[in-house]
């Protein structure tokens, strides 16, 4: 469909970010314009003992088969890229999200466009 071919046009392209970026800093020292240290946001390791955790292990336990849904239906090719930003002077970090994209790379070199030698 159009929407389709439309939707895959505008977030096929690959998003190249520099590993440092200079831009405010909003930490108690600083308060202007800094060098950060950028790296890709990863969610850390779930917790056994959050209260949904919990909750669902309790109401799993036993006789009865799967007890929730079980998510099938995914419909998106593609993820948000979130930026993890840390000020080199005061180490605080702030986090910036970019948009919808397939291909994500952090400080890759640029090609030289026209013949190359």
């Amino acid at each position: 469909c159009a929407l389709c071919r439309c939707y895959l046009r505008r977030f096929n392209k690959m998003v190249n970010v520099p590993k440092e970026r200079r831009t405010y800093c909003a930490g108690v020292k600083c308060k202007k314009h800094q060098v950060h240290k950028v790296t890709q946001y990863k969610a850390g390791k779930a917790s056994n003992f959050a209260q949904g955790k919990r909750r669902y292990d309790s109401k799993q336990m036993g006789f009865g088969g799967q007890t929730k849904p079980v998510f099938h239906k995914k419909a998106k090719t593609t993820r948000k890229i979130v930026l993890r930003l840390e000020c080199k002077k005061c180490k605080t970090r702030k986090q910036l999200v970019l948009k919808r994209t397939k291909h994500f790379e952090l400080g890759a070199k640029k090609e030289a466009a026209g013949h190359q030698y």
